[in-house]
């Protein structure tokens, strides 16, 4: 039934974080044990699902990523593989899968170069994800880019015609100006840091290739969102956008993020409908609920999230949705 007579216009529905089903489980325990970071894409009845499996600090990070293809979106069989060595990464973060404007399956992943010790987003691409190969990925933004110390974790969509990437970054403007090298990057991870903070920002691009840095959209606030904000996933209800975002307070709850939600007409103003609470929250664990991806199927919405367990491990999990029409 239609929300219209109650004059409700382009409101994205809920889910309770109980309901729903287990896709994915790491394959070891507790806290720091994690598969997560994902991105989830239909075509043509295809279910494609990135997501890199982390393990604890100082037992690997973020070794391993795979793209995984199912017909009915539960149950998903593995079709490529990276570790971190192929990347030539000191850890691999989230990734965005798209089908590009030629008809191929693009990956753009994050990691933190070896090099550097920051981190960056590359792009591979292949008619099917059998055809991706890590050595011929190609960076497609970096921290310089973004006048910044780092950017992860892209959510990339095609918008008529161009492509928005939402990538969480550090702005240089909200880094302690007295902050030394090895205080920003000696963990290899500016974002798990007790200095500076994190944002959401945005990049477009007519290939999918060259981006142009736009700027902030979704910055931190001042409170449950105040150490960093993260776009996580976009549903369309016309005529809004609304994106999910991941946040955090402080550094005490690093990784261990909650979800909020921010609207748009223009996908550059947004307004967060979520300044003094989140509005998703694990009922287990840590109470993480974070790297949600939104797949709009018909009436309804699928939405994969990585989610914490009672051990404070992390799983993904599913919720399907009916949307109002």
């Amino acid at each position: 039934m239609s929300d219209f007579g109650k004059k409700w216009f382009g409101v994205a529905p809920l889910f309770n974080p109980k309901d729903g089903a287990t896709i994915i489980t790491p394959d070891g325990g507790g806290r720091g044990s994690w598969v997560g970071g994902l991105s989830a894409l239909h075509d043509e009845g295809t279910f494609y699902l990135f997501y890199r499996e982390r393990r604890p600090i100082g037992e690997g990070r973020g070794w391993r990523c795979h793209i995984a293809e199912s017909t009915d979106g539960l149950s998903f069989t593995t079709a490529w593989t990276a570790t971190k060595e192929d990347l030539n990464a000191e850890s691999i973060e989230a990734g965005a899968l798209v089908k590009s404007l030629e008809g191929k399956l693009r990956l753009y992943v994050s990691y933190v170069d070896l090099d550097d010790r920051r981190w960056k987003i590359a792009m591979i691409e292949g008619e099917t994800p059998a055809d991706f190969s890590a050595s011929k990925r190609t960076v497609v933004l970096t921290a310089d880019d973004a006048d910044s110390e780092g950017v992860k974790d892209p959510y990339v969509a095609i918008v008529g015609g161009r492509y928005y990437m939402f990538t969480h970054y550090a702005p240089r403007s909200l880094q302690p100006t007295d902050a030394t090298e090895e205080e920003l990057h000696g963990t290899g991870n500016i974002f798990a840091t007790g200095k500076g903070r994190g944002s959401s920002g945005l990049a477009v691009s007519n290939d999918g290739f060259h981006f142009d840095w736009v700027g902030d959209v979704v910055p931190p606030g001042d409170g449950w969102d105040e150490k960093l904000t993260r776009v996580d996933t976009m549903v369309y209800i016309p005529p809004v956008f609304t994106v999910f975002y991941s946040a955090r307070p402080n550094v005490d709850v690093t990784y261990e993020d909650n979800t909020g939600v921010a609207v748009s007409l223009d996908l550059v103003n947004f307004h967060k409908l979520t300044p003094d609470k989140p509005a998703l929250v694990s009922p287990w664990g840590t109470g993480a609920l974070r790297y949600m991806d939104a797949v709009q199927l018909g009436d309804e919405i699928w939405y994969y999230y990585e989610c914490a367990g009672e051990d404070e491990s992390h799983e993904i999990r599913l919720n399907r949705v009916k949307v109002a029409s």
